[in-house]
């Protein structure tokens, strides 16, 4: 049994290679029919369908062009009747005939593509998945669920489908109602759920937002943050920044909620992979970010309980190597933390602060810059330890230097004011200081004439 396996993989093999040689010879050129090619593409079809004007077309090309706002056939011109294309099961085994007699050639039989799934269905499910919530039946919605979850999987144009007719909406529903009536009773549909709806984001549905963002919600999000497995910690922090990154009032609501900042600041300290630490840097971002004279009580709270955690020495920790979205958002945690004093007393005990933070300075982005520039502007301007020690730290490290070649290069007008501001204090302490310049910050830099 397996020497024939082997026997016909080589030959398949040799079938290529020999395929390859001809064609580089010129020996042979494969032709495939006219009938078998999309008038679009031009290319094989692998899923061909027929339209109301009786053209047939491959599925992923004429549903692109349907897509675009197109209602006409591109071939005849002709309005179309009907916008659903029908699939063409005689085109499609003459062309899998075809790549088998060709298959000496190295063509490869095109698979039985699936069928997609269609609005019918989709809003089927949808609602006997609402109503198997309103009975609080974990078990059915739970297959309805992962049956969603299937159809989604399959490809981009189910999933399409199954956005456009309200998921969102009812999967949102069902889980505030199973977090009404128990978390622990109802984990496994509850994590079905948001194991689907991280497939279907983003998450556009007003409806489906303020279904997440109730008291019942937001705790059963914090439940998995403490409770949960991998997986349902990590979708839990994704639905989490869907919902609060643009809505103050549900970011405060789950801050008040107890134990909420501490498995946040758990996901940072403890990664599970890149895009669950992303996601709870941007939700924390949002948290401090208006922190400052300007900011609310409950703002400087949350940064304070943060601060107390420890964030600023994980922060610095974390900036010291990692990747470009995880160092901007870290930075822009962290320039919302300085904001508050008791934010910047922490920064100025540690000892990689003044490093991490000009060596970030024309390294990593734009954005990564601005904020890096904010910060030390920020633990400069407003120190309260003995004067001028920030600035002696930024000058020993060559912050002087590089914010005058930030000047020199061009930067954004927001943060122009903070780089003269911070050479007019540095410059006082600095032909009195030593400075260490790493000549890899200006490597790659190209010069403004």
């Amino acid at each position: 049994m397996i020497s024939t396996w082997r026997r016909r993989r080589a030959g398949r093999r040799a079938a290529k290679e020999r395929l390859q040689q001809m064609a580089e010879t010129g020996e042979m050129e494969l032709t495939i029919p006219n009938h078998f090619r999309c008038p679009i593409s031009l290319d094989l079809m692998k899923d061909p369908v027929t339209l109301s004007t009786g053209i047939t077309y491959d599925r992923q090309s004429i549903e692109t062009w349907i897509e675009a706002g197109n209602i006409t056939c591109p071939i005849t011109n002709q309005v179309l009747r009907s916008v659903e294309p029908i699939p063409n099961h005689t085109i499609r085994k003459m062309i899998q005939d075809w790549c088998v007699q060709n298959k000496s050639y190295g063509i490869e039989r095109i698979p039985t593509p699936r069928i997609p799934v269609s609005s019918m269905e989709v809003s089927e499910i949808l609602g006997k998945i609402t109503t198997a919530a309103k009975r609080e039946d974990s078990d059915e919605c739970k297959d309805l669920v992962a049956k969603i979850k299937n159809l989604a999987k399959e490809s981009e144009r189910n999933k399409r489908c199954i956005v456009s007719n309200g998921a969102a909406s009812a999967l949102s529903a069902a889980f505030e109602g199973f977090s009404i009536a128990g978390f622990d009773k109802n984990g496994v549909v509850l994590e079905e759920i948001l194991s689907v709806l991280t497939l279907i984001f983003p998450l556009v549905d007003v409806e489906a937002k303020s279904s997440l963002g109730s008291a019942a919600s937001l705790h059963c999000l914090v439940w998995f943050f403490e409770s949960g497995d991998l997986s349902g910690r990590r979708n839990a922090v994704l639905v989490l920044k869907e919902i609060v990154s643009s809505d103050k009032q549900k970011l405060e609501a789950f801050a008040a909620i107890e134990g909420a900042l501490a498995a946040l600041f758990k996901l940072i300290r403890e990664p599970i992979c890149p895009t669950a630490t992303k996601a709870s840097l941007t939700v924390v971002y949002h948290m401090v970010e208006s922190t400052g004279s300007s900011s609310s009580p409950s703002n400087e709270k949350i940064v304070e309980k943060f601060v107390e955690m420890g964030l600023v020495s994980l922060l610095l920790e974390v900036l010291v190597d990692c990747e470009r979205s995880i160092c901007e958002k870290a930075l822009g945690v962290l320039n919302g933390i300085c904001s508050a004093e008791i934010g910047r007393e922490k920064a100025y005990a540690h000892a990689l602060t003044m490093p991490v933070l000009v060596k970030k300075i024309l390294r990593v982005s734009n954005l990564a810059t601005e904020f890096s520039v904010s910060i030390l502007w920020k633990l400069c301007k407003n120190e309260t330890r003995e004067e001028g020690t920030a600035l002696v730290e930024a000058l020993r490290v060559g912050a002087f230097q590089k914010l005058l070649l930030l000047l020199q290069v061009g930067c954004v007008e927001r943060i122009k004011e903070k780089i003269t501001d911070l050479l007019k204090l540095l410059n006082r302490y600095h032909r009195s200081t030593l400075e260490c310049i790493d000549s890899v910050d200006f490597k790659e830099l190209k010069r403004p004439f």
